[in-house]
């Protein structure tokens, strides 16, 4: 009996450490002020100018610890020839619930030369990773409506807000009340967000396949509206660039509890904000990644 009461008194502090160690949460990657080294582990070639990279963090159950809508600066380990640092800020694809690693899809461009030295990375390599960084911050419900109007690689930061915003069933932002591409039901629905995707081709679309699920398994939560600067036949959505036309169909008019992000090449950034502008939208409705 004394040897089972100092058995007992011996694995009890045990076991409550062995529960206490597999519930605790591990303490996120991402340092604000210190730059991390991660290993790319795996690369997919998507398209002749786009990339899949997986890096390894160096826990598996570790999370990266990037808010909504925040970005980290990613860092070549070595200089450039010339003696310059090589260095940009990206996106994730991938978000907190993916442990051990973090993901992201990346336009290769000739004069990139952060997308070009990613580009030339081999399985193993390393780049130096800092954040998060952003001004972009959410709050549970604060509108009833999200717009996203995204241009080639700027899809990124939407992809990320989607995902975040459709896994918390607290949020209730509405989103396509006013679209005749929507369905009605979205009066009454908790319908996310409204997202206008421009693109030069089809084949530039980047993460289409995660759009399509996102669709699929949120239909009265989450909508997409493409639009190609150059259409194939047949093709039934926006032709050309993002008009006002196309934002007053597919995006509630200004409100105080409208918000709409954007993000993409300049030239496009411009030209939307001065159609958001001239639609009414304040700068308060309106922010830019």
């Amino acid at each position: 009996m004394v040897a089972f009461t100092l058995l007992a008194l011996l694995l009890v502090p045990l076991l409550s450490w062995i529960v206490f160690f597999r519930t605790a949460k591990r303490t996120p990657f991402l340092n604000p002020d210190v730059w991390q080294e991660l290993p790319l582990v795996e690369k997919e070639v998507i398209t002749h100018n786009t990339r899949r990279f997986r890096f390894a963090l160096p826990h598996k159950d570790q999370p990266i610890g990037l808010p909504i809508g925040q970005h980290i600066s990613l860092k070549a380990i070595k200089p450039a020839a010339d003696g310059t640092e090589i260095f940009k800020p990206y996106t994730p694809i991938s978000d907190d619930d993916l442990l051990g690693y973090v993901d992201f899809v990346i336009k290769v461009y000739d004069q990139g030369r952060m997308s070009k030295h990613m580009d030339e990375l081999a399985i193993g390599d390393k780049l130096l990773f800092k954040g998060p960084r952003g001004r972009f911050k959410y709050t549970r419900n604060a509108k009833r409506h999200l717009g996203m109007i995204a241009g080639g690689t700027g899809i990124t930061p939407m992809y990320q807000v989607a995902m975040k915003l459709l896994k918390d069933p607290e949020d209730h932002t509405k989103a396509g009340t006013n679209s005749t591409r929507f369905p009605s039901s979205c009066h009454s629905s908790p319908c996310v967000m409204s997202l206008i995707f421009g693109n030069v081709t089809e084949d530039d679309i980047l993460i289409k396949g995660e759009l399509d699920a996102l669709v699929a398994a949120h239909p009265t939560r989450f909508r997409v509206y493409h639009v190609l600067n150059q259409a194939p036949p047949g093709w039934t959505e926006g032709v050309g660039f993002i008009t006002s036309a196309i934002i007053q169909q597919h995006i509630d008019p200004p409100a105080e509890d409208v918000l709409v992000l954007r993000c993409g090449p300049g030239p496009m950034n411009v030209a939307v904000k001065k159609a958001l502008d001239s639609l009414g939208y304040t700068k308060e409705m309106q922010f830019e990644f």
